[in-house]
């Protein structure tokens, strides 16, 4: 019931909004010309949620969102909505209809097809899982309520199927990124992160009281007889762990929390816990060589293994391995999970509808195998071809960027240029997709076929350990509306659901293409020359491919971006941390930079025609603000702001558009207006 991914792919979705508040300058009369019907607006912006009240100057996300933004409606399941979750909620919608075609029209027995609808129908038959009650639990409860000795709990932190304070996953070796190995890291608090433990105020206060209610629902539920005594002893232990735990800026600190070493000194590292005994536990115990994240929190987490009774830790992991498998149990557990998860801390209203949930789970377990049939219908042959261009154009963008950039030396030019020389672009969906001959699904046994997909993962990766890394291997699946740069890999990877209005329309005007999916596309290649990305070369490997004094100059813009959004609080009590989002920060601004780069390369020299009066910058801008549409819940931002490397919509769009010169001239951003920034306080990197 855990298994997490140590190493975060630089996941990332990109999207701005801009707009005006006074009319943009008016450029001389020019033909209009307006190409076919784009799905929003004439040429793909909704010139409709304009609110020319606000100078784009002063807010040009609200400019360009603003009249959305005032009669939008948050719908009650929902957190935060914009142009992601509208796609999101389409492509739900699309799988739904999959599943309903193989629901009336039954596929062969066996196949990944029957799979996938057999796993969606164990999560639809409620009433089995009400009937099953908490028997598909018992079996893991019984197994914690024996353990006796400090061994025992080092056992039970060994399986897979329980909770366990840190992380483990297997990922390519930084130090040869050829070959698969096993990573291991801090993990295993109930709350988003340490922040939610350590930190003070009103409002945490009533998050960790929120969080002791659940808890002591949690084991009400499982029948401890002192359900508020053994909330308050887990609440008391995850405080320990989180006291020791890293916090999430500082793991995007490469070399530092980067540490492959070899299982011996490993064991050194942290020696209050048998590793040897946890590494069997995970089918791993023949490894020589492990990557350790966090080392001096795994370190100081072992210590509490063995320094705290072994009833605090039976008490951990019960309510543990409970509250993971809770959406796999009768509604009583599910309710009280999204009181407190959904509601308490990201402020819904409503829990989803089951359906949607369930297509959820299905693209978590078995996502390659709806992905598989999802491409076939919804994804046509040329919005591929098209975005193949478009990503062959940002890269050429950028490479003439490098090659013209004052701050980089020559000898760190040319490693950058051999880096981007070796990026690897993949679009809308892998070469071959995942088999799942080895997966056995029950369609009346909800709680099994969940730990046999997690099993069945596992093994599928333990396998490959001593084999070449398959670089077709995806991570993220065709229905996903996202994109990700992988720093090991040097790849970038833009599933087939985001390839959509706002983002990508083969009927929409270039230059909104280039301000939303151009931007997108940038700012995945741009994460591999972000604070974290540039610490690897073109092979995946960690090497220093910097010149101190280029090196010196890059840290010094960084900071003062970093500076920028340190400043921006969307919520009193939660500002956005400059450091913790600085990689995504450095991808939306290369972006931007970069996709304006290569929509004027796309022009050959000619004047962008004008349309509806909006020159081209004018709409590239607007659909890089128009792709960043969203409004969040208070408590959902708080929770952003502090545990994710995104900063929130708002200033995806306004901190980066206010760095770039282009946008000024644009839109007569004069001093005094509350964006402007001196041109010396301007951040440039790529």
């Amino acid at each position: 019931m855990r298994l997490q991914v140590l190493l975060a792919v630089s996941a990332a979705a990109l999207l701005v909004s801009c707009k005006p508040a006074e009319a943009p300058p008016k450029p001389a009369p020019a033909a209009s010309t307006t190409p076919a019907k784009a799905a929003l607006g004439e040429f793909g912006i909704d010139l409709a949620q304009v609110d020319a009240a606000v100078k784009p100057g002063d807010d040009f996300f609200r400019y360009v969102n603003g009249k959305w933004l005032a009669s939008f409606k948050m719908p009650a399941d929902k957190s935060s909505f914009g142009s992601f979750d509208r796609l999101g909620d389409q492509a739900e919608a699309d799988i739904h209809g999959i599943l309903d075609d193989l629901q009336k029209t039954p596929p062969a027995a066996g196949g990944t097809p029957a799979k996938v609808a057999d796993l969606y129908a164990s999560w639809m038959d409620e009433a089995a899982v009400e009937a099953r009650g908490v028997e598909p639990l018992k079996p893991y409860l019984a197994k914690i309520a024996a353990a006796a000795t400090k061994a025992d709990i080092v056992k039970l932190v060994a399986d897979p199927d329980l909770a366990a304070p840190f992380s483990m996953a297997i990922e390519a070796d930084p130090d040869d990124p050829t070959k698969y190995a096993v990573w291991v890291g801090q993990g295993g608090l109930g709350m988003p992160n340490r922040d939610y433990y350590l930190k003070k105020g009103a409002t945490f206060d009533k998050y960790r009281a929120a969080y002791k209610d659940y808890a002591t629902k949690v084991f009400t539920l499982v029948g401890d007889p002192k359900p508020a005594d053994s909330a308050a002893t887990l609440i008391a232990l995850e405080t320990r762990i989180a006291n020791v735990q890293w916090a999430p800026e500082r793991t995007r600190n490469v070399k530092e929390d980067i540490n492959p070493m070899d299982v011996a000194k490993f064991q050194a590292l942290a020696p209050a816990i048998d590793w040897k005994v946890v590494l069997t536990g995970y089918s791993v115990g023949d490894i020589k060589r492990i990557v350790v994240g966090e080392p001096s929190a795994l370190t100081a987490t072992a210590k509490l293994l063995n320094d705290e009774p072994v009833d605090v830790w039976k008490t951990y992991l019960t309510f543990g391995t409970v509250r993971s498998a809770s959406q796999y149990l009768p509604k009583a557990f599910d309710d009280a999970r999204f009181e407190f998860y959904g509601k308490t801390l990201q402020g819904m209203e409503t829990k989803r509808e089951r359906w949607k949930r369930g297509i959820a789970l299905v693209n978590s377990r078995i996502g390659e195998g709806a992905g598989e049939i999802y491409v076939q219908k919804y994804f046509p042959p040329e919005n591929k071809a098209k975005m193949d261009a478009l990503v062959s154009n940002l890269l050429a963008a950028l490479k003439t960027r490098i090659e013209k950039l004052e701050w980089m030396d020559e000898p760190t030019r040319a490693e950058a240029l051999k880096k981007l020389g070796t990026f690897e672009p993949r679009v809308g969906y892998p070469k071959t997709f995942r088999d799942y001959s080895a997966l056995q699904v029950d369609k009346g046994k909800l709680f099994e076929n969940i730990l046999a997909a997690q099993h069945f993962d596992w093994a599928r990766q333990v396998k490959r350990l001593g084999e070449k890394v398959d670089r077709n291997e995806w991570g993220m699946v065709p229905q996903e509306v996202n994109a990700y740069y992988h720093p090991l890999m040097n790849q970038i990877t833009f599933p087939a659901a985001i390839l959509q209005p706002p983002f990508f329309d083969p009927n929409a005007d270039p230059a909104v293409n280039y301000g939303a999916i151009g931007a997108i596309i940038g700012h995945e290649i741009g994460h591999g020359f972000d604070d974290q990305g540039r610490e690897f070369d073109e092979t995946g490997k960690i090497r220093n491919w910097w010149s101190k004094d280029t090196s010196a100059k890059f840290v010094k813009a960084t900071k003062m971006l970093g500076a920028q959004y340190d400043k921006y609080c969307p919520v009193a009590d939660a500002c956005v941390k400059g450091a913790l989002t600085m990689g995504e920060n450095i991808g939306d601004l290369g972006g931007i930079q970069m996709a304006y780069t290569a929509y004027h390369l796309s022009l050959g020299g000619k004047e962008a025609p004008v349309i509806d009066n909006l020159t081209g910058d004018q709409r590239f801008f607007m659909a890089y603000a128009q792709a960043w549409k969203e409004m969040l819940r208070d408590d959902f931002v708080r929770q952003q702001v502090m545990t994710d490397p995104h900063s929130p919509g708002q200033y995806r769009a306004n901190g980066v558009v206010r760095n770039v010169d282009a946008w000024y001239e644009a839109f007569g951003v004069k001093e005094g207006d509350k964006l402007y920034l001196k041109p010396d306080e301007r951040v440039h990197i790529w």
